[in-house]
């Protein structure tokens, strides 16, 4: 079998980020999926289960709430690896046109209060697997020393 687009990538020298992963083609739209990279592959902890399962709520409420991409995004979820987040948007896009998105939506959650959505037993298949406190740690981490002046080597995956 041939590998995946996603097992191609160096993972020992990339950096968190915002990439585009891959772009595919359904019908006569095209479908852009980006690698959130939060943490560094192999070399830094990767994330928690709650504090992910935290993001993905308020990520997927915030993007699903967006008046310019809520009709737009396909999915948001977190990477087997826990080491990020892929966020598939139906367009043709580069990492720089939804920088200002993926700021956005950071800041509402390093920012958040309150009760986290979703986060009862009639809406969630595992409520009680979710640490906001964390959440909005690594979230102000990632907005901080990621996303503020970001360079463009971590806009485009390394060779």
């Amino acid at each position: 079998m041939e590998k995946i687009t996603s097992f191609t990538i160096d993972h020992l020298k990339l950096l968190p980020g915002l990439y585009v992963s891959r772009k595919d083609k359904v019908g006569d739209q095209t479908v852009t999926t980006f690698d959130i990279r939060m943490t560094r592959p192999n070399f830094e902890p990767v994330m928690n289960t709650a504090e992910v399962h935290t993001l993905e709520h308020l990520g997927a409420t915030f993007l699903r709430n967006d008046s310019e991409y809520k009709d737009k995004v396909i999915y948001f979820g977190p990477m087997g690896c826990r080491t990020g987040f892929y966020l598939v948007l139906t367009g043709d896009y580069q990492s720089k046109d939804i920088l200002p998105l993926i700021k956005n939506m950071y800041s509402f959650m390093k920012d958040f209060e309150g009760d986290i959505p979703g986060a009862c037993a009639r809406d969630c298949g595992n409520y009680l697997d979710m640490n906001l406190n964390m959440a909005k740690y690594i979230s102000k981490k990632y907005y901080d020393e990621v996303l503020t002046n970001i360079s463009d080597d971590r806009l485009v995956y390394p060779k």
